[in-house]
């Protein structure tokens, strides 16, 4: 009898490869601005983790008279605007991951409720081959708490979702994961995740290959009398 083995790491991506939120909540309190509204700290907290569209429903709510649409498409640009003019780098822990990832050719994807487009920008900057699918808002149809996102990334990465391991730091995402039948690895975020979400709870700087691997124990198989 087989049993699984990792085959593939996917990542969130605010949060916990990079710290964007506040670049995101910058775009948003800017944006609000423009049309003589205010986004507080109190609404990024509402909508962290959770689905793009509840921003946007945030944003009509408290006053930015812009069709749905259209102030999606602004919120985008304002973020990637936001994000082209900081300098972001990988949380502790992180880029050392993604090089024992690559050393021992184990792939991995992003999986975001934000913009594939900012989150392409951090896989770019992941060892050569690494990251070989980024899934964000624009390629689902039920984005996390969903499990849509993280099976839509096992499937292009052509492994069982079974075999992955998902790093998260959001309930929504955890939630999604967990869904998907995944293994989860809850880092330290701005919310904190439940404690029946995750299957091991680590700081960024800590993780490890080995830290990962050791969710699928190998187990010894029983060998027949006699042989």
């Amino acid at each position: 009898m087989s049993h699984p083995i990792l085959s593939a790491v996917l990542f969130d991506h605010d949060g916990t490869l990079v710290d964007t939120e506040p670049l995101w909540e910058e775009a948003k309190v800017e944006l609000s601005a423009r049309h003589d509204a205010v986004w507080t700290q109190q609404d990024t907290l509402d909508c962290l983790g959770r689905p793009m569209s509840e921003t946007i429903d945030r944003l009509q709510e408290i006053g930015v008279d812009l069709p749905w649409d259209e102030l999606l498409e602004r919120l985008s640009a304002a973020a990637q605007d936001v994000v082209a003019r900081t300098r972001i780098d990988f949380l502790p822990g992180i880029a050392p991951l993604l090089e024992e990832l690559a050393e021992a050719e184990v792939p991995a994807a992003i999986v975001t409720n934000a913009t594939a487009e900012i989150a392409s920008v951090t896989a770019g900057r992941a060892p050569a081959g690494l990251i070989r699918a980024v899934i964000g808002n624009e390629d689902v149809t039920r984005p996390k708490p969903d499990p849509q996102p993280y099976l839509m990334a096992a499937q292009r990465l052509g492994v069982e979702p079974e075999c992955c391991v998902a790093v998260e730091d959001s309930p929504a995402g955890a939630a999604s994961a967990a869904a998907a039948g995944m293994k989860v690895v809850v880092v330290p975020g701005m919310l904190e995740v439940p404690a029946e979400l995750g299957d091991l709870r680590i700081p960024h700087a800590e993780l490890t290959l080995q830290g990962i691997r050791s969710l699928f124990p190998v187990r010894e198989e029983t060998v027949p009398a006699g042989l």
